[in-house]
């Protein structure tokens, strides 16, 4: 599959409607670029994680102590135009950096600031990262200086409103007795994709830079470190779960997530600004409304401020 594919697959569970039974509606293939992306879920998902990623960023350059950047190819990307996008992905294939698995984003000292900039620069801006393989020197030095680095996902919920949030964990049979809540519970989790398990983890260890997972909901955020992710799934605490994908062109793909509940993380943050919604006009003029965030700040809370002061303390 197409890396700009995969980076914008949409579990099915999560698309909104499908229309069957019809006759030809000219707008619901409209072209917004070569490979007719078949609704506005699509659109919403690829809109989805450049807000969720800024609001981090937002967060984390607001603090005294630290500083983010972007270093995930999806997170360089262009934020506004989908055609784009999608050229940018193709310039990453083509340069053979595509089946690289980064994280998403970088934390510094702010104190390192300066230097992460000139060496930022010196590379060629933010937007050539991607394009810079990692034995570069420049990268050794920028992730030498690195705290930690985050894999970011996102939810279409407000979690506080979710049926099962403040539900406590209870002893459950298909865990053989560990502390879990039921299958069909609805509350916020943590989201770790079992192909990304072992890229994240080799990443890990070849840099020595500790790499969390930061999930960000409408209203809040929650984090946990990959290697508390790794062993709740070894020691098991936390089932895999299939979910069935649909990537822009159609086709399907089944994969493999862990789902950590929130009580195994801390919170990051609450939201102290909430986003505003947004809209698309196809080519033909119907206005499509679809699920997209726009502005909104996240405020880091009093646990990831401790523990990024931790992890800063350690290396």
């Amino acid at each position: 599959m197409h890396l700009f594919e995969k980076i914008l697959s949409v579990c099915v569970a999560n698309i909104e409607f499908e229309l069957r039974g019809h006759q030809a509606i000219t707008w619901s293939n409209f072209l917004l670029n070569p490979r007719r992306l078949r609704g506005s879920d699509f659109i919403m998902r690829w809109s989805q994680g450049v807000w969720s990623e800024a609001r981090i960023m937002q967060a984390v350059n607001e603090t005294e102590d630290f500083f983010a950047i972007p270093y995930g190819p999806s997170g360089i990307a262009p934020q506004d135009d989908v055609r784009a996008f999608e050229l940018y992905f193709e310039r990453l294939e083509a340069a053979g950096l595509g089946a690289i698995k980064r994280p998403d984003i970088l934390i510094f000292r702010k104190t390192d600031q300066t230097i992460i900039q000139r060496i930022i620069e010196h590379l060629g801006g933010l937007s050539e990262l991607p394009f810079t393989i990692e034995s570069d020197n420049g990268i050794q030095q920028m992730l030498s200086k690195a705290i930690v680095a985050l894999e970011c996902e996102n939810s279409l919920w407000k979690g506080k409103l979710m049926p099962d949030y403040g539900a406590a964990l209870k002893p459950q049979k298909r865990l053989n007795g560990k502390l879990g809540l039921k299958k069909n519970a609805v509350l916020p989790t943590i989201i770790l994709k079992d192909e990304d398990r072992q890229p994240l983890e080799a990443w890990q260890e070849a840099h020595r830079v500790p790499i969390y997972i930061w999930h960000v909901f409408y209203d809040m955020a929650f984090g946990i470190a990959l290697d508390t992710a790794q062993k709740l799934i070894q020691e098991g605490y936390i089932l895999a779960t299939e979910q069935i994908f649909q990537a822009p062109g159609g086709a399907t793909t089944k994969k493999a997530l862990y789902k950590f509940y929130y009580h195994y993380g801390f919170p990051i943050g609450d939201a102290v600004e909430e986003p505003s919604a947004k809209h698309i006009i196809d080519k033909n003029g119907h206005i499509l409304p679809y699920v997209h965030f726009e502005g909104g700040k996240l405020a880091l809370s009093a646990e990831a401020l401790a523990i990024l002061r931790k992890l800063a303390h350690e290396c």
